[in-house]
């Protein structure tokens, strides 16, 4: 009998801490999304950065491929992945600083820079490695304005 009950305490107090730890490791499925899409972002910018770095061959289809990848990125309603509360000020796996809720108008005016530069990217991309690369200028510094502002460092 006594042997059951140092059992069951010993699983009761396994389970409470397991629960604990999961509890403190889930995050705000907003920022999991939204990190989910920065992730597709970096992976198709790579893609085109080591063509124009000349990391990897020039291919004009995987170049469309990813400058298409990126117009639907941008097309993508977030409005839903931004709500207060997920600033990494309030949420300790969040890389948004409060600024960006402070400073929409901005935010917006950034957002559209990039949509700019990624069509752009989507009409050089597939032409040549010359206008890919021209076109890497413009997009790397849409993403680089608002991460800036609004992203913690990575340094």
């Amino acid at each position: 009998m006594r042997k059951s009950i140092i059992l069951a305490t010993i699983g009761f107090a396994a389970a409470v801490g397991f629960g604990a730890v999961t509890a403190q490791e889930s995050v705000n499925p907003a920022i999991k999304a939204r990190a989910a899409i920065m992730q597709l972002y970096a992976n198709n910018i790579g893609q085109l950065g080591a063509m124009a770095k000349g990391q990897t061959e020039y291919n004009a289809e995987a170049a469309t491929k990813a400058a298409n990848n990126l117009a639907l990125l941008v097309q993508l309603d977030q409005s839903t992945l931004w709500p207060q509360g997920t600033d990494s000020e309030s949420d300790k796996n969040s890389r948004a600083l409060p600024a960006l809720w402070q400073n929409f108008p901005d935010v917006m005016t950034k957002g559209k820079a990039l949509s700019d530069a990624v069509g752009t990217m989507q009409a050089a991309a597939g032409t040549d490695l010359a206008a890919l690369q021209g076109a890497m200028n413009a997009l790397g510094g849409a993403c680089g304005a608002c991460h800036k502002a609004y992203r913690v460092s990575n340094e």
